[in-house]
């Protein structure tokens, strides 16, 4: 059969239509059945989510000196979906971040889109990563703006600053605390990659900004830390003790200004640090505190009438019959006003004081003194100490917690505890955050000073502090604290080392002394506290080991912030007597 030309015109025009038609209704399929299907897979093909880090917040001292910073580096991540040449990618990567080339294929033989290769990569070492990827044409990779966190002062106030741990969040110290505000809250931008990975900016999309975190001012001096931490050091390779624990503090605002532990660890290679090393002693060790804990009982008996300043309490020559147990006292005592017990430190006068005020009475001061109860400082892991409950106590409890036993404390409790009598009677709240501020420097959030309560009152503290000059006096028990130049007050502490198979370990001693100057207007006070010193049992005493690093970091401290001597001259302390003063140790008779 022969066609015509129509026909066969007709016959093509039919078949070009059906094939427009079916080409039509698929293009109609595609793009509105199929089209948010479609869509997602191009997005998830191209378009990917981006994290914008928040920068973490500094860390300053209450001078402005920068105590936790962050170094830039970059994060080497990986998008397996766009290498072809897992091996060759592998052959420029892993020497330039010296890893190994196997493992690196490994990763990048996956099909994921989010491969992790390095973190903390310096910047310059980024750099020649990037030009060695495109001098070889290789797309995929792409390097991530890091940051690591840096201490400049190293060891140096490392149990209070704390630091991070592998994800970047606080996990001790102040970096733990202040965490919600150092973190701040990271941002994401969408973004549209070409077929080699490459961002095409002309579509870059939806963006939510960083919010950085806010910076961090803290009460601590350097100054006067970096102080502490030298006699500490020279303490603690002298005497060689378990422990070494020293706190300023500003009695009145509670202000933390140098808090210092031995042994220490460096936050910036904490992972060599031991666990011994890393706790900050001052706030999660109880130790009993010996005579220091003196100061309670004193306070109690005067503000509630059953001793004057000028009462006479007799010592029983330094033997105390009471409870079917013998008291001693280091002297034999007869009869001496409160004063007096203050300056001799007489277990016997003590214990008499608290029998005269009874178990509840004597508890309520002890508590009112805040201990048995966390300080509220802004730092982790802090503890109450022990303090029993009077249904606890035995006919002995009273006595010898006149002393300073059958009571435990932290550094810190006992600092502050002191504190009162400097402060004329009023317990602050201790404090290591004085602001919250952002990179401007304008405060965000303030931490005005808070009084916990009052204690006693006014004219009690200032006969205690009285009392406690004269400790630091000719014939007390703390003449090596003394601070040429200025009045001292303080209290010396020689406590037996509680052993861990129960009672008291032979020969082991925590020795203390806490004080304060100048004793009419204090600006600071100070603990100095020594766990087992290696020297002689006769030599392990408060007033000889603790004192002498007192008065060193007193005199220190008082030209550091340029106070005005108040003495024109006090009787100088023979050498042999003082064995920090040639900077030999304190088992120098």
């Amino acid at each position: 059969m022969r066609w015509t030309a129509r026909t066969r015109t007709g016959i093509v025009c039919g078949a070009v239509a059906v094939v427009f038609t079916v080409f039509s209704a698929r293009l109609v399929h595609l793009q509105v059945a199929k089209h948010d299907e479609y869509a997602r897979l191009a997005a998830e093909k191209h378009t990917m989510r981006v994290v914008m880090h928040a920068r973490r917040g500094l860390i300053f001292d209450r001078n402005g000196e920068l105590l936790a910073s962050n170094l830039p580096v970059r994060k080497v991540v990986a998008d397996g979906s766009h290498i072809k040449n897992p091996r060759a990618v592998a052959r420029i990567v892993a020497p330039i971040m010296e890893l190994d080339e196997d493992e690196v294929a490994r990763k990048l033989s996956s099909d994921r889109k989010y491969i992790v290769l390095g973190r903390q990569l310096p910047e310059d070492k980024g750099v020649e990563l990037r030009n060695a990827l495109d001098k070889a044409n290789l797309r995929g990779v792409e390097l991530e703006p890091d940051a690591v966190r840096i201490y400049p002062n190293g060891q140096m106030l490392g149990h209070v600053l704390g630091f991070l741990d592998h994800e970047g969040a606080g996990i001790q110290g102040i970096e733990l605390t202040m965490e919600k505000s150092l973190c701040g809250s990271d941002g994401h931008r969408f973004i549209e990659r070409d077929r080699t990975g490459r961002e095409i900016m002309l579509y870059r999309g939806q963006e939510e900004p960083a919010e950085h975190g806010l910076n961090v001012r803290l009460t601590i001096d350097m100054g006067l830390q970096a102080i502490l931490e030298e006699e500490l050091d020279l303490a603690f390779h002298d005497l060689k003790p378990e422990m070494a624990v020293g706190i300023l503090v500003d009695p009145s605002t509670g202000e933390i200004l140098a808090m210092a532990n031995r042994p220490c660890f460096d936050p910036n290679n904490k992972g060599v640090g031991k666990p011994e090393e890393m706790k900050n002693r001052a706030i999660i060790d109880m130790v009993e505190p010996g005579s220091t804990f003196k100061i309670v009982v004193a306070s109690g008996a005067l503000n509630e009438g059953k001793v004057k300043e000028n009462t006479g309490i007799f010592c029983e020559n330094g033997a105390f019959a009471y409870g079917g147990k013998v008291l001693h006292d280091h002297h034999p005592y007869g009869t001496m006003t409160t004063h007096e017990i203050l300056v001799k430190s007489s277990n016997i006068g003590s214990a008499k004081m608290a029998l005269m005020m009874g178990d509840t009475k004597y508890h309520e001061y002890v508590r009112r003194f805040g201990f048995g109860e966390k300080s509220g400082i802004e730092l982790p892991g802090e503890i109450g100490g022990m303090v029993n409950p009077v249904r606890r106590w035995d006919k002995l409890t009273i006595t010898r917690m006149a002393m300073g036993q059958s009571v435990s404390v932290t550094p810190l409790q006992m600092t502050m505890g002191m504190s009162v009598i400097a402060n004329r009677g009023k317990l602050m709240l201790p404090q290591v955050v004085r602001s919250v501020e952002d990179s401007d420097g304008a405060v965000i959030v303030a931490k005005p000073p808070k009084v916990v309560r009052e204690v006693i009152p006014r004219k009690v503290a200032d006969y205690v502090s009285d009392a406690l000059g004269g400790v630091v006096g000719e014939g007390g028990t703390a003449q090596l604290a003394k601070v040429a130049g200025f009045t001292v007050a303080g209290k010396t502490g020689t406590a037996q080392k509680i052993s861990p198979k129960g009672g008291y370990a032979p020969g082991k001693y925590v020795v203390s002394f806490v004080g304060y100057l100048p004793e009419e207007d204090p600006r600071f006070v100070c603990l100095v506290m020594i766990d087992d010193p290696k020297i002689a049992s006769s030599l392990a005493y408060g007033g000889l080991v603790a004192a002498p690093i007192f008065s060193r970091v007193g005199e220190r401290a008082a030209r550091h912030l340029d106070l005005v001597p108040t003495l024109r001259a006090q009787p100088s302390i023979p050498l042999a007597l003082n064995p920090g003063a040639n900077r030999k140790s304190a088992a120098t008779p």
